[in-house]
Parts: C-alpha cells; sequence; structure tokens
C-alpha cells in the first residue's frame, strides 16, 4: 500500500509511515484545508485569473464596474481551483510516481480523494454560482465549458493518450481572456478571439521545454509527452515552430486595431527574447536551458498582456 512520501520542501504528513487513507482521516480540518488549498494550484490559477482581468479591462474604454469585475474574477478562481483540484484527484496514482508531483496533499495524504472531491464540487459550484448572479450566464457556460475542457478532456482523455496533448488541450489554458471579455461585454468578438488565439499558441512552447527536463518523470508515469515519444530534437523543432507561429499571432491586436504602437514595441521585444531562447534551446539543447525558457514563457505572456493594459489606457496612436 502506498504510504506517505516526505519531500524536500513540502510539510511532513502528522505521523509518518501510516498507510494514506489513514494518515488522511487523521489531519485536523485545518490542515485539510490548506491541503485542498494547495490542489487548487494557486500559482498556476493566477496567471489565469491575471488574463482574465486583463481581458475584462480591454473589454471597456474606460474601468469596467468594480462590482462585476470582482465578481468575474472570484467567480473564475473558484472555478478554476476547482478544476486543478480535479485534475489532482484524477492524477495521484500518476503523481506518485513523479518527482515533480509526489509531495502534493493526496499522495501524501494530507486529504483524502473523497474529501478533495467535495470541496472541488463546492468550490466550483460557488463560482458557477457567482458568475450566473452577479456577471452573466455566457460566461458561466463558457467556464463551464472550460472546466470540462481542462478537467475531462485533458486530464481524463487526451493526456494519456495523445503526445499532442498540450496543443489540443491548450484551448482551455487560452479562455481566461475571452472569459473576461465576455463577462464584461456579454459577447465573444474578434478582440476577445484573438486573445484566445495568442494564449493557444503560447501553450505548447511554455510546456514543452518543461516536459523536456521532466521527461525521466513523464517516462516513468507511462504519460506519452512529446519528448518521451518523439524525442528532444524533435520537441524543440516544434517549440520553434510554434514561437514563430506565435510572433504572428501576437500582431492580432495591431491588426484588428485593438492595440496601437506602445504594445507593439513591447511585442517585438519579446517576441524577439522568446524566439532567441527557443532558438538557442533548438541549437544546443540542455536541461539548464529548458528551464530558463520555460520562464522566459511567463515571463512574454505577463509581458505581452501588460502591454496591452498600458497600452490600452496611455498608448501612442496607432501603428497601422
Amino acid at each position: 500500500m502506498l504510504t506517505a512520501t516526505p519531500t524536500p520542501g513540502a510539510p511532513a504528513p502528522s505521523r509518518p509511515g501510516l498507510p494514506v487513507a489513514t494518515l488522511a482521516r487523521t489531519q485536523p480540518l485545518s490542515l485539510k484545508l490548506a491541503a485542498f488549498w494547495r490542489e487548487c494550484k494557486p500559482r498556476v490559477n493566477s496567471l489565469i485569473v491575471f488574463t482574465a482581468m486583463i481581458g475584462m479591462v480591454l473589454a471597456t474604454p474606460t474601468l469596467p464596474s468594480l462590482g462585476r469585475f470582482v465578481a468575474a474574477s472570484l467567480g473564475i478562481a473558484l472555478v478554476a481551483g476547482a478544476a486543478a483540484a480535479i485534475n489532482c484527484l484524477v492524477e495521484r496514482h500518476i503523481d506518485a510516481r513523479m518527482a515533480r508531483t509526489r509531495g502534493r496533499p493526496l499522495v501524501r495524504g494530507e486529504i483524502s480523494a473523497v474529501e478533495t472531491l467535495t470541496l472541488a464540487t463546492l468550490v466550483g459550484g460557488t463560482g458557477l454560482t457567482v458568475l450566473h448572479l452577479w456577471v452573466n450566464d455566457l460566461t458561466m457556460w463558457l467556464t463551464l465549458a472550460t472546466f470540462l475542457g481542462y478537467a475531462v478532456i485533458y486530464t481524463v482523455i487526451l493526456k494519456p493518450a495523445t503526445p499532442m496533448n498540450i496543443v489540443i488541450g491548450g484551448a482551455s489554458g487560452a479562455m481566461p481572456p475571452l472569459l473576461g471579455w465576455a463577462a464584461i461585454t456579454g459577447q465573444v468578438g474578434a478582440e476577445a478571439l484573438a486573445l484566445f488565439l495568442i494564449v493557444f499558441t503560447w501553450t505548447p512552447p511554455h510546456f514543452w521545454p518543461l516536459a523536456c527536463y521532466r521527461r525521466d518523470d513523464y517516462a516513468r508515469a507511462g504519460l506519452p509527452m512529446l519528448p518521451v515519444t518523439h524525442g528532444v530534437a524533435h520537441t524543440c523543432t516544434q517549440s520553434l515552430v510554434y514561437v514563430i507561429a506565435l510572433c504572428g499571432v501576437s500582431l492580432l491586436p495591431v491588426a484588428i486595431g485593438m492595440a496601437g504602437g506602445l504594445y507593439l514595441a513591447a511585442v517585438l521585444a519579446l517576441d524577439a527574447l522568446f524566439l532567441a531562447r527557443t532558438w538557442q534551446l533548438w541549437r544546443a539543447y540542455s536541461d539548464a536551458l529548458a528551464r530558463k525558457v520555460f520562464r522566459t514563457s511567463i515571463v512574454y505572456l505577463f509581458g505581452l498582456f501588460a502591454a496591452l493594459l498600458a497600452d490600452h489606457f496611455l498608448g501612442l496612436p496607432g501603428a497601422v
């Protein structure tokens, strides 16, 4: 039977050596809630909520209604957290075989599967209720579709079945700015689709460098990630192709009149940085460089959306 395994940097179980199921029953409520909070992956979801917030701000010439902004941010955050917890629940046996994830609460017995499912249902249901009551039904249904796309279609169906899982499943991760736009306008326009396409194209070259330097983990877990099935060299080539495509897609806001010169200048610099790092990875792969490219991809997306926000309020005259 699986037992709780200490992981560097993770809190030690309250009673080491107990079977995971028994250990979960002995944990006090406060520790179980803290464990569930970690299952919601707050660091990852901060980027999701950030891009949704930017989508809301960009959707109106002035600042959006504070009440709707807060309600939409809260609702999207709650549903995203529930989806992350369901991901941990479904993959708990895989997580136990991977160094990167064996310290997660379900693996260590800090919370049980039933408790995770119950809390995820409550949190996700609360998020959808907030969107229904204080935002609009379009945003609620799109957020529910995003939840199902990540927690079910990606996690349960695609991830264990195909090395292109992150490409197809990336649609769920690309939804937040579109959700933010819909929350304010009640519709999905060309601008929202442009934001969606940027994140959708960004997702594979963001994730693949991580998959490269974690390839042994994925191989042990039996997951058909691209570096495992096709090798690191092929994965780096695919990453480069996607970054080249991203350089084009990132110009869509300028092409449709959504952004102007300030955004254009910033995104060209960000494109050059991301492209140069990915080119280096393609020319001479190393795990250390793959980690650097992964971090660069996060800086890229934060920078791009920050540039859109700055251009929205402080932008120079249109560049086209």
